[in-house]
């Protein structure tokens, strides 16, 4: 198992996407579907690792035989670990291990593909933008994002629905009780300060504009509405949205 070594990225866009690709399928299988990854870690089957593939899924599988393989491989033997461990604890082994894989893979391709000093510091600056697996994983995306939800939540004074849920500037004014024109700039401000670092904590990335964002009333992360598969007409009718891991938590005997 190479984690798609078919595909050979050459430039440094095209292996920053490769990693975004692996990030996000590894960011998947530590979030939105750790209960699937979970229940295929058993510590009674072999050596399995956690793979990222560039299409944004995620596999758990034994490790490639051939030696060396074709590109570097992830931590072996992460399912042995797994009943030995608190759940979260565990879960945060495996992406700091994940993180490690996916940085390796990126300069792997760029050693094999020659990229120079420049090329080298652009790819890492560009990586280095995002939250590492780690961070969205243990909800350590921003120590100030708890706060900031918190912070975020002032529309629940004008808000005419949930307010927990929250739209982009574009459609603002369906949820808010409308503004004097100077303070309603003001607050336009605001927001953009507030959810500029805000982070998806599912797919971990940036607040958008122009994108409906739920918050989880139990873990208070915020979320695309499309990562968690919800739209603004089926959150008018959510008393308390549990996001898909705090469901997870729930259901799991």
């Amino acid at each position: 198992m190479d984690g798609g070594g078919q595909y050979n990225p050459r430039t440094v866009e095209e292996v920053f996407r490769d990693f975004k690709g692996r990030r996000a399928g590894m960011i998947k299988a530590l979030t939105t579907d750790v209960s699937e990854f979970y229940n295929q870690c058993d510590p009674e089957k072999e050596n399995l690792c956690l793979y990222g593939f560039p299409s944004e899924q995620w596999e758990v599988n034994l490790p490639a035989e051939e030696v060396p393989p074709e590109l570097p491989e992830p931590a072996l033997g992460i399912n042995f670990a797994r009943d030995g461990m608190q759940e979260q604890d565990w879960i945060a082994l495996v992406a700091v291990h994940s993180d490690a894989w996916l940085l390796a893979v990126a300069f792997y391709f760029g050693a094999r593909f020659g990229f120079d000093k420049a090329d080298r510091k652009r790819l890492f600056n560009m990586i280095n933008e995002l939250p590492t697996v780690f961070e969205i994983a243990t909800g350590n995306v921003k120590k100030q994002q708890k706060e900031k939800s918190l912070i975020s939540n002032h529309s629940s004074n004008k808000s005419k629905s949930n307010p927990k849920t929250q739209l982009g500037s574009e459609s603002q004014g369906k949820y808010s009780k409308p503004q004097p024109k100077d303070e309603e700039e003001g607050l336009d401000d605001e927001d953009d300060d507030e959810h500029g670092e805000t982070l998806c904590g599912a797919c971990g990335e940036n607040y958008a504009s122009d994108e409906f964002w739920i918050c989880c009333d139990i873990c208070e992360k915020w979320f695309h509405g499309k990562c968690v598969k919800i739209t603004p007409a089926k959150a008018e009718h959510i008393k308390q949205y549990k996001c898909p891991t705090c469901s997870n938590k729930r259901a799991r005997p």
